[in-house]
């Protein structure tokens, strides 16, 4: 039997991809790779394999991906240092003698991207993929709802959404959409050589996401489009760092300049069942959203 590993597997992404794994393969045939093994004692204690491994000392790694045949790398959140990170991870798995690796992307990434050193990483990450030798699988996910919401209660809150994307579209996704197409590519087979996008099931620009606001909240929520300067400094004097400020503008140049316009069926295909919309998310978490 295939041995399957997810190393940055503690996160909510890396979970939900073990639990969609574990639907289908044998507890002992899943690895999980972690910096902190406390963190999936519950998995341990139903016979999953958890190791010890750190992106930061790729020394730890070669034993974490020991006998491992297929990997799913998710990349990490350390904004500046995932090139580093993950380049030694990719060398680690092939070390290990690990014969395929699905990948953690965004759509489109690229070292001119509008989002900096962001998308340059995961552009970098994926080269380092294909100049390795091993086989590869790109999941190139689009903007998680998940964490655009959070963004979404102020505007509810404020009666405003501040946007820099114009009338750009774009297709958001859930994290546990995301979770269960990489669980997925882990137990099947045929994904060596492709770059799937995972995306939500439907195209929406900024006036899409305030009306389905207003009708979920209950509460009038308008479009303000602000230029791409005036964006930044609105996230600045909100207490966002200048560099990560200038990193979260870039999407929303991204949208506007239809880098991130893409919807497709890859939720559908690889799990059996639609993805989550935006506005069942947003009803579902509907307290969150009003506060």
């Amino acid at each position: 039997m295939t041995t399957i590993a997810i190393a940055g597997a503690s996160g909510p992404l890396g979970r939900g991809a073990a639990e969609q794994a574990l639907k289908t393969t044998a507890p002992e045939q899943l690895v999980l790779v972690t910096r902190d093994p406390a963190r999936l004692a519950d998995f341990a204690a139903r016979g999953v394999q958890v190791r010890s491994g750190d992106f930061d000392a790729p020394e730890t790694l070669a034993s974490a991906f020991a006998g491992v045949e297929k990997l799913l790398l998710i990349s990490t959140d350390a904004v500046g240092r995932r090139t580093a990170q993950q380049t030694a991870a990719v060398g680690a798995a092939k070390a290990a003698g690990v014969r395929h690796v699905a990948y953690t992307s965004v759509p489109n990434p690229s070292s001119e991207h509008p989002t900096g050193i962001l998308a340059a990483e995961h552009f970098a990450t994926e080269e380092a993929l294909r100049a390795s030798g091993l086989a590869w699988t790109f999941l190139r996910n689009a903007l998680y709802v998940d964490i655009q919401a959070q963004g979404w209660a102020h505007a509810v809150a404020t009666g405003q959404l501040v946007t820099n994307a114009g009338a750009g579209r774009t297709s958001y996704v859930t994290r546990a959409d995301c979770a269960a197409a990489a669980g997925a590519i882990l137990v099947s087979d045929g994904h060596e050589g492709q770059a799937y996008d995972v995306t939500g099931p439907e195209l929406q620009n900024a006036d899409d996401v305030a009306a389905t606001l207003s009708a979920v909240s209950g509460r009038a929520v308008e479009v303000v489009q602000v230029d791409d300067e005036a964006f930044v400094a609105g996230l600045v004097a909100g207490g966002v760092p200048q560099e990560m400020a200038a990193v979260y503008a870039g999407f929303g140049t991204a949208i506007r300049e239809g880098l991130l316009e893409t919807q497709t069926d890859v939720v559908e295909r690889l799990t059996g069942r639609a993805p989550t919309s935006v506005s069942a998310f947003l009803t579902e978490h509907r307290e969150a959203l009003v506060g």
